[in-house]
């Protein structure tokens, strides 16, 4: 009998593979990270009124919105930013026209007071900036102007705006 068949062969290799990879997720401490926003909400105390307290909040922000939870990313709007729009529209509209997958990362931040940080993020090759203000306990997006304009439509009419301005990117 041959004991290098390839499926034992094959076993051989994926039990190392496991193994390995079980070692090395259990030696990756990350005992040094700061314990952050997610820590702070988890404790149900507040957020770190900090420049790394707002690039926290951002880039969660931007994560759950290139990842396609919108209604994730809603929840980290501004009261003004909720008013302007359901978030089921905002749902809607970000479903019909937002392209997903693609990664939003936070280049640079600085504060601009005590409660407001301006953030600049970037997705491919565009940079923009965005306001995050610490509302309550926690750091909030709030919406540019044009956006609140937009979303003051409504998600049909936003939908069929950017539609016909090009910008709907499932269009």
């Amino acid at each position: 009998m041959n004991h290098n068949h390839p499926f034992r062969r094959l076993g051989a290799l994926a039990f190392i593979a496991v193994a390995a990879l079980s070692f090395t997720a259990g030696c990756s401490g990350d005992d040094e990270a700061p314990a952050g926003n997610a820590a702070a909400a988890a404790a149900g105390g507040p957020e770190p009124k900090t420049i790394d307290g707002a690039k926290i909040a951002a880039q969660t922000v931007f994560d759950r919105f290139s990842g396609g939870d919108f209604a994730g990313a809603w929840e980290m709007y501004t009261a003004k930013g909720k008013q302007a729009i359901s978030k089921d529209d905002y749902v809607k509209l970000n479903t019909a026209c937002s392209r997903k997958g693609l990664a939003i990362q936070l280049t640079s931040a600085r504060m601009e007071g005590t409660d407001r940080a301006v953030v600049i993020a970037k997705q491919l090759v565009a940079a923009q900036s965005y306001t995050m203000v610490y509302e309550g306990t926690a750091w909030k997006l709030e919406p540019a102007k044009e956006g609140l304009a937009l979303y003051r439509l409504g998600a049909a009419k936003a939908i069929a705006a950017q539609k016909k301005a090009g910008t709907c990117a499932n269009a």
